[in-house]
């Protein structure tokens, strides 16, 4: 059974019909039946927000219950996708450790992909290590990353920036000097640094994070 098919029975067991479940989720009449095998992680999202008692991993892979138990707790799960197509690459690699060499490989594969709603702006998921960014970000929880230039930075946000000797997760603000930017961590038992601008090699946007569910 398909994802298509799920959707059909789904409907079915709730006694609506496709075409409403597609103009409730804002897509046109007959995508259901256009899906082949996977279905995007933005359409994920909105079935999750209008229909809360589907089992979303039940939707996309056939395991489980088609319906959520009356004991689940309402809150949304995140779930770990194999399938390359649905959701954002999760690598298994701590951003501080060997993040670089990992992300700039031609031939270096994601662990799993993983399916977080609300994280629909993520490219790529990694681990953190370190305790310079508590409490919002704990030492052992995973980051979603957007790549993104130096151009890009708002001063005042939160950046995962790969420099020429050292990696870090840091809110940046402006420097001393045009050329330099100031690292400056949540945690007060850690200092703020200043790096010049020219050693940046990638910067990310960090989305947010997340505890390790998996």
């Amino acid at each position: 059974m398909t994802v298509k098919d799920r959707i059909k029975e789904y409907c079915k067991e709730q006694k609506t019909t496709v075409s409403a479940f597609e103009e409730s989720i804002g897509v046109s009449n007959g995508y259901v039946n256009s899906i082949s095998k996977s279905i995007g992680i933005d359409k994920i999202s909105t079935i999750i927000e209008k229909y809360s008692n589907i089992n979303i991993e039940w939707l996309l892979t056939g395991k489980g219950n088609m319906l959520k138990s009356k004991d689940t707790v309402e809150a949304v799960s995140s779930i770990v996708s194999y399938d390359p197509k649905v959701g954002q690459p999760y690598y298994d690699v701590d951003f501080l450790g060997g993040f670089s060499e990992v992300y700039n490989s031609q031939v270096s594969l994601p662990d799993r992909n993983i399916i977080v709603p609300g994280f629909d702006r993520a490219n790529l998921w990694c681990n953190v290590t370190g305790h310079s960014m508590e409490p919002q970000i704990s030492h052992g929880d995973i980051i979603a990353l957007r790549p993104c230039t130096i151009n890009d930075i708002q001063y005042g946000e939160m950046y995962a920036v790969v420099l020429d000797t050292i990696r870090t997760i840091k809110i940046l603000r402006r420097g001393s000097s045009p050329k330099h930017l100031r690292y400056v961590p949540i945690n007060p038992n850690f200092d703020e640094q200043e790096f010049e601008v020219k050693r940046i090699i990638s910067i990310f946007e960090v989305v947010g994070s997340i505890s390790k569910f998996f």
